[in-house]
């Protein structure tokens, strides 16, 4: 078995975290100066290797082995979210960098090739899982045209010119020439830790349907307008809140989750009874009979709430993704290396967040494994994970991907 070593895998998870370093954690937005000297940094490390490294026109970062047999892929995301944590994303990143160096150190797996790629915002500063869906052919120029950053407004088009990248090509997946791929996450809940657990084996990743639901009333005076007559759209956002806090664990499968992220009134002035609210909402579950069945229960709760506030009421849904389930025999090699090296310390569990394993696994086998969150905190700069559970999952990893590359040659 190849083994990793654990000083080099934590010394440059530490280099990687010096790009964009702000408090504990990080600020490296796509395409900021700091992303991309992230990036040229993993080049250089994938040609320090002896792969064939390049940075392809979305700012992927692939590093390809010289050999003729199949690869395979293993990877996450460099950027980070917003002053955010050191771990998200790089993570599986510095694990693919780390076993492509353990494979070439052990005499045994020198012939098993191991491509590290680090995709381009998954985070969604700009589009949602932009590197991983065009690797699989699933952006067009068009849409890289009309996207603009989400904070600032800063076309795409315009990022990928001051990162150096107008006019690069795009990579496209050839999927005969990929074994699969492999991903690596910290949780970013408390499943693990809350169990005990060391490793979560992850057996699929949710669909995520979102929501603009809006309400309209009739716009008037707090002060001269009686109780009895108005239609309030402010209320009638706040009621369905309620409706669905009460009903939706009636109806949710045992994973689900669901958030009100938003809720807006219009004019939003002190006085004035509002006439328009609009309420943004999602939920999220790894099986498709409970989205459809939330999505159900939804719209009743829409209705319901209309004709009790006298409001009208008008629901968009704004995207509607399919939950992926991950591929059984490499979850089993995943299981395996986790009861070998981590007895009594694993489960299968599915991923409550987007990952881009999702995206790669409509063209290659995928799978994804997770270690702990501490305090199941991520998307903040406080985002941290033990130092054992960072080892120990590379190595999990590690001998996940021989079985798998093993299995391929039988």
């Amino acid at each position: 078995m190849p083994k990793i070593n654990a000083g080099r895998l934590l010394s440059d998870l530490r280099v990687l975290a010096q790009f964009g370093a702000h408090r504990t954690g990080v600020h490296r937005p796509t395409y900021s100066k700091e992303d991309m000297d992230s990036r040229r940094w993993l080049a250089q490390q994938y040609e320090t290797l002896g792969l064939r490294a390049h940075i392809d026109g979305v700012g992927n970062v692939f590093g390809m082995p010289r050999s003729e047999g199949r690869s395979l892929l293993i990877g996450s995301h460099a950027e980070s979210q917003n002053h955010a944590g050191w771990l998200d994303g790089a993570l599986g990143v510095i694990y693919g960098l780390e076993i492509a160096r353990a494979f070439g150190e052990t005499p045994s797996c020198t012939g098993l090739p191991i491509a590290p790629v680090a995709w381009a915002d998954e985070e969604s500063h700009y589009i949602p899982l932009l590197g991983s869906r065009s690797f699989v052919g699933d952006v067009e120029e068009a849409e890289i045209d009309s996207a603009v950053n989400v904070d600032h407004g800063l076309p795409l088009r315009d990022a990928l010119r001051g990162a150096g990248l107008a006019g690069v090509p795009r990579s496209l997946v050839e999927p005969e020439r990929y074994v699969g791929y492999l991903e690596a996450h910290i949780e970013q809940g408390d499943v693990l830790e809350g169990s005990g657990n060391r490793i979560g084996v992850v057996t699929s990743i949710v669909g995520i349907w979102q929501y603009s639901i809006a309400f309209r009333g009739i716009q008037n005076h707090a002060g001269t307008t009686r109780m009895a007559i108005r239609k309030d759209a402010g209320v009638a956002a706040a009621t369905l809140a309620m409706a669905i806090a009460k009903h939706f664990p009636e109806i949710a499968g045992p994973r689900s989750v669901w958030t009100t992220g938003r809720i807006t009134l219009e004019p939003g002035a002190l006085n004035i009874i509002p006439g328009r609210a609009e309420m943004l909402f999602q939920f999220r579950d790894s099986e498709m009979l409970v989205l459809e069945r939330l999505h159900a229960g939804l719209r009743e709760l829409v209705h319901e709430t209309a004709m009790k506030t006298g409001c009208s009421a008008e629901i968009k849904q704004t995207s509607a993704g399919k939950p992926w389930h991950m591929d059984p025999e490499f979850q089993t090699a995943i299981e395996s290396a986790a009861a070998r090296l981590s007895p009594g310390a694993y489960v299968r569990m599915p991923s409550g967040a987007s990952h881009d394993a999702q995206v790669i696994g409509r063209k290659v086998r995928s799978a994804m494994l997770f270690v702990p969150s501490i305090s199941g905190i991520s998307h903040h700069w406080t985002e941290n994970t033990n130092d054992a559970d960072l080892v120990l999952g590379c190595q999990v990893l590690a001998d996940a991907a021989e079985t798998i590359l093993r299995g391929e040659r039988k």
